[in-house]
């Protein structure tokens, strides 16, 4: 397995502003092909922003996704990693809390992303998360 997470990540983030309207961010994740942003404030990530954070926190509540904002439907203080972190760091906090994905953050600002499939690639590239993984998103609308 790889030994750091920058040999494991990602790299370059997708990022909104804590302002910026749900719609927003939609439309970034669907023109990015992309499930989650970070939601950074010029400084530091302060959310991570899903498309289940979207239907769930706003969409299900009957919020207006123009008028209510990515840090009002974001998870706040998301976990994040180093670069230069170990990649068993990145999997112990994956497995404790859960999580899908990290952030890589290096000085206070989104570098890259950690993935169960990044991790997976790294790790056995011939198991069915990596192809998973690889593959092209399917933008028929299906599940």
């Amino acid at each position: 397995m790889a030994e750091f997470v920058r040999d494991v990540m990602t790299p370059g983030v997708v990022a909104v502003r804590p302002d910026a309207s749900v719609v927003e961010a939609a439309q970034l994740m669907r023109t990015q092909n992309i499930g989650d942003v970070v939601v950074a404030d010029g400084q530091e990530v302060v959310g991570m922003l899903t498309d289940r954070d979207i239907t769930v926190r706003a969409v299900a509540d009957g919020t207006d996704p123009q008028t209510v904002s990515a840090g009002a439907v974001c998870t706040p203080d998301p976990l994040v990693v180093a670069p230069d972190d170990p990649v068993s760091a990145a999997v112990a906090l994956m497995r404790e809390h859960a999580v899908r994905r990290l952030p890589v953050v290096e000085d206070g600002m989104p570098v890259g992303m950690v993935s169960l499939g990044d991790l997976a690639e790294a790790e056995d590239p011939g198991s069915a998360l990596a192809a998973i993984s690889r593959a092209e998103p399917d933008t028929r609308g299906g599940a």
